[in-house]
């Protein structure tokens, strides 16, 4: 079809503007989502201190994958972490002294000026707990019983860390029910 001097086709505007609403309508979609809570994962059995129920857990910068991170009420766990962050990140999971322990120990070790050297920090042994601290990059695997009453935490003590919001999200599970 040919079209008289000076007139152009609007296909291609055409074309353009359906692109554009099929991609705001699948953007739209995928917030909507996102902003949907996942469904609580399922144990499918507690861990026993001969058989740790293995987790996985990843520290990006200032989040902790998974969420929530499930544990069940006297069980016994192998937890792999790794930090795939930019930065040092810790993993520190204990009750709400634990974790004023460690809270108390990284200020103290933090270095009073820029490019000094921070001394290393340690809480008290009687604390109970477990901590650890990976570079960018690093993994460790440890086990962990987890308390059969009490409040656990998961936090990242470095400087700033809680601030940017580097909270575990834990789901404690009563003992015998493994089930969400």
């Amino acid at each position: 079809m040919a079209f008289p001097p000076g007139r152009t086709s609007r296909a291609p505007f055409y074309v353009t503007l359906g692109f554009f609403a099929v991609a705001l309508t699948l953007v739209l979609i995928g917030a909507q989502r996102s902003a949907e809570s996942p469904a609580p994962p399922a144990v499918p059995s507690p861990g026993t201190s001969t058989a740790p129920r293995p987790i996985n857990v990843i520290m990006r910068d200032y989040l902790y994958d998974p969420r929530p991170i499930v544990l069940v009420r006297g069980e016994t766990v192998r937890i792999s972490i790794f930090d795939a962050g930019l930065l040092p990140h810790e993993f520190t999971l204990g009750d709400a002294a634990y974790e004023a322990a460690w809270d108390a120990a990284d200020a103290a070790a933090t270095p009073p000026a820029p490019f000094t050297t921070a001394p290393p920090a340690s809480a008290p042994a009687a604390t109970g707990g477990l901590h650890v601290l990976l570079p960018p990059g690093g993994q460790a695997t440890v086990e962990y019983t987890v308390p059969l009453a009490g409040d656990v935490q998961l936090l990242c003590h470095l400087p700033d860390h809680i601030r940017l919001g580097m909270i575990g999200d834990l789901e404690l599970r009563a003992a015998g029910s493994a089930g969400p």
